[in-house]
């Protein structure tokens, strides 16, 4: 009686534990996570590298964007309006700068330098969101991503050729938390 239980019981678990097929092309990964503007931002440090560094803060797979979770590109969406509002709200660039004495100080020209890399990371993030929006079955984007990519260029340029030189974030309040 307890042979036929134990192989009974053997038989089961074993069952359970068997690898199984399912089906997880229609199911889209989470990659990122909620963060303060602090932990997300890109400023400070030194120009020069801004687009890798915003790659690296939201790593989504830019090959497949349709499995984007709807989460994830909630995310991008708020940390966008953020690093947007870092840039022209009280308490952002605009107003940093102005406080320094211009773009023409040593402090100015370093905030304004974290200007360029903030709106690398606003236009990254606009774009990539109406990519992603486009790639799920959206409607057709196209000439606005075109449009803003145009400016992202123009902004990576400008951070390229600020390559090495001081860059200062500004301490804004803000969250990517939808």
């Amino acid at each position: 009686m307890q042979f036929k239980f134990a192989f009974v019981f053997s038989l089961l678990t074993s069952a359970l534990a068997a690898p199984c097929d399912v089906d997880t092309r229609g199911l889209s990964k989470r990659a990122l996570s909620a963060q303060s503007y602090s932990q997300f931002q890109v400023s400070s440090g030194v120009g020069g590298n801004a687009l890798a560094e915003v790659q690296a803060k939201f790593p989504v797979d830019e090959n497949n964007l349709a499995s984007v979770s709807a989460a994830d590109l909630a995310i991008i969406k708020a940390a966008r309006q953020t690093a947007e509002d870092a840039e022209t709200k009280a308490g952002g660039f605009n107003e940093a700068i102005k406080a320094a004495g211009g773009t023409k100080t040593t402090a100015g020209a370093a905030l304004q330098v974290g200007k360029i890399k903030n709106k690398v990371l606003k236009l990254k993030l606009f774009t990539l969101a109406m990519q992603i929006e486009q790639a799920k079955g959206g409607k057709d984007n196209s000439a606005k991503i075109a449009e803003e990519t145009k400016k992202l260029n123009k902004n990576i340029e400008l951070d390229k050729a600020a390559a090495g030189q001081k860059s200062t974030s500004v301490n804004f309040q803000g969250t990517s938390q939808p």
